[in-house]
């Protein structure tokens, strides 16, 4: 799985043990909605980082590295495909739930829901095999919230 995850997320180094490797695609997703705009607002990466350390439990520093790891990675991948087939592996339907929450507060961050951050929200739902229901759910709890 490790070589796999290797292959996927475009790194040669080891990866250090399956949390890291849970907690590098959930930030490979969340940034991508969160630069698909192609503007990184600091709230937008401020609710990312809040989002990641909420979920996973991690402090700043381990935070701010993970993120640079993503953005890395980022780089060197086109799609998001790989960081989606590895949540589907390695993620509950309710850790699902929860990222695709957070993609949505990401997106609603900056007060200004783009077109492209709601259609990459719906893209990288459909690949996690969400239903409409926990999209519209999903988009309402981080809209209201």
């Amino acid at each position: 799985m490790k070589s796999a995850l290797r292959e996927l997320l475009g790194t040669t180094t080891e990866v250090e043990d399956d949390s890291r490797a849970r907690e590098l695609a959930a930030a490979g997703l969340m940034l991508e909605v969160a630069t698909v705009d192609h503007h990184l607002d600091a709230s937008e990466m401020q609710t990312l980082l809040q989002e990641l350390g909420q979920q996973f439990h991690l402090d700043g520093e381990t935070l701010h590295n993970l993120v640079e790891r993503a953005r890395n990675n980022a780089s060197q991948n086109t799609s998001v495909y790989p960081f989606t087939r590895y949540v589907n592996d390695h993620f509950t339907q309710e850790e699902k739930f929860d990222l695709l929450t957070g993609m949505w507060r990401i997106a609603y961050a900056d007060l200004n829901l783009d077109k492209y951050e709601e259609y990459t929200i719906r893209k990288i739902a459909d690949l996690l095999h969400m239903s409409q229901s926990d999209f519209i759910r999903a988009k309402v709890i981080a809209r209201d919230g």
